[in-house]
């Protein structure tokens, strides 16, 4: 097959049964390889979906600029997606952006604006998120994508990933597993899900120091895993149970799939596996698991594969747990 656009080969990603990370009988997980998306992870659907839907309707059209809060993998497919479709792109990042992502950002083009002050949360969220906003309030020229606001950013994975489960398995899936941030990839893959199966459990994978289901703020050191806000799309109804994974358990979890399954994947694809180990010693009988690899582990190995930043988060936890001690 022979496509027109790097965006049309977005998607399609294959299930990967991980027996040998997770050799327990009667239980089946299955692994989406989102990594495989042309520019790296997940976000490419989003990105190609909520942009072609703005040229669809008139919102979006060449010349025009987009900008976006970004901790890199949005950030990378929106640049390469506005190109596709003649606009400029301006990302909005902070220091725990990695410097791989960042210099992907230029080589597609994107203009880089980082902000350095944190929020009240102790994270960069609110920052980038304020600094986002006032381009487009500055400029009736340039839309703002608001991936924490944007029904469109859950609709991309119902429409693709929930689509492209269903035609994949046959028989029941018992639990899907994935990490939030937004909240956008599990929220729309679950309701798809949910129409065939609506006995169906929703498992979110949160990070330690994250505030999306009211836990105490924290430094964190993963990109794209977590969040110091709540996203607007957020539904706390449609999730049935949630792991918090500190980010030494994170690069645990990524060489343990390395190691067993030859998948070299992203710190919250790390966070996955984890939260995996913690639901599966409570889970009695057959089952299927269905679990969302966001990103490919290049863009990690100064972070989450390297020894030195393990013990370094390490300590930091450490710390903070001292702190917090009565």
């Amino acid at each position: 097959m022979v496509s027109d656009s790097v965006l049309n080969c977005v998607g399609s990603t294959p299930l990967v049964r991980l027996q040998r990370c997770f050799p327990r009988p009667g239980v089946e997980v299955l692994g989406k390889l989102e990594m495989l998306n042309p520019c790296g992870s997940m976000k490419d659907r989003p990105a190609r979906y909520i942009i072609e839907q703005g040229v669809r309707e008139g919102s979006l059209r060449p010349g025009m600029r987009i900008v976006e809060s970004t901790s890199g993998n949005l950030g990378v497919a929106l640049a390469v997606a506005a190109r596709m479709h003649g606009m400029s792109f301006t990302a909005v990042v902070d220091p725990n952006t990695s410097p791989t992502n960042l210099r992907l950002l230029e080589l597609f083009g994107a203009d880089v604006d980082m902000v350095t002050e944190q929020d009240s949360a102790g994270g960069y969220l609110q920052t980038r998120v304020l600094r986002a906003s006032s381009y487009a309030d500055a400029d009736p020229d340039v839309v703002w994508i608001n991936q924490y606001a944007n029904e469109r950013n859950w609709r991309a994975y119902y429409e693709t990933v929930g689509a492209e489960i269903l035609h994949a398995v046959d028989g029941p899936i018992d639990y899907l597993v994935g990490p939030v941030s937004t909240t956008g990839s599990l929220h729309g893959t679950v309701r798809r899900l949910r129409e065939s199966h609506p006995e169906l459990k929703a498992v979110a994978v949160d990070a330690v120091g994250s505030v999306i289901f009211g836990t105490p703020p924290r430094k964190r050191r993963i990109p794209g895993f977590g969040a110091s806000r709540v996203p607007e799309i957020f539904k706390s109804e449609e999730i049935d149970q949630v792991f918090h994974i500190a980010d030494a358990s994170s690069a645990a979890g990524c060489r343990r799939l390395a190691e067993t399954e030859g998948i070299l994947a992203g710190g919250s694809s790390g966070a996955v596996i984890s939260a995996l180990e913690e639901l599966l010693a409570g889970v009695t009988g057959l089952a299927r698991v269905v679990a969302l690899l966001p990103d490919r582990g290049e863009r990690y190995l100064d972070s989450v594969y390297d020894d030195a930043w393990v013990d370094e988060v390490k300590a930091d936890a450490a710390r903070a747990d001292l702190a917090e001690a009565p």
